[in-house]
């Protein structure tokens, strides 16, 4: 079992975006909407390179700043997806991507009936300050 992945005790990463400003600094945030359910999948990183790979294939494509390459969401684990809008903020320093799964599922965890999930498939219990799993 991945702890980080599957445990239940909160390890945040606070430290994230100082890491990417030490290591990428021409990335913005994105946020992946499912164009069908309006869920909140993911929230990644992209760059110039990735924003226009996305454009040309209409395909959810990345910057993975622990690896700092192209990343095509789902590759590795089939779960890929159809880019079907781009929309940029009134800054112009984020984005949100609305997808369209080609397959299923977000997230390259899966749940114990081995279909992948949402990436955000827990919850902080306030009481306990444990995670809750939503999708075991």
């Amino acid at each position: 079992m991945n702890k980080l992945e599957e445990g239940l005790e909160i390890t945040i990463d606070f430290d994230k975006v100082g890491k990417i400003a030490d290591n990428c600094r021409d990335v913005i945030p994105v946020a992946v909407q499912d164009a069908d359910t309006k869920e909140l999948v993911l929230v990644a990183y992209t760059n110039e390179l990735a924003f226009k790979k996305s454009i040309e294939t209409r395909s959810l494509v990345l910057w993975s700043t622990s690896r700092n390459e192209l990343w095509e969401k789902g590759k590795t684990s089939g779960e890929t997806f159809d880019l079907l809008e781009a929309r940029v903020n009134c800054e112009q320093n984020s984005l949100l991507y609305i997808v369209r799964p080609r397959r299923g599922g977000i997230c390259h965890t899966k749940n114990l009936n081995n279909e992948p999930r949402n990436c955000y498939y827990r919850k902080v219990n306030f009481e306990t300050q444990e995670l809750e799993n939503l999708d075991p």
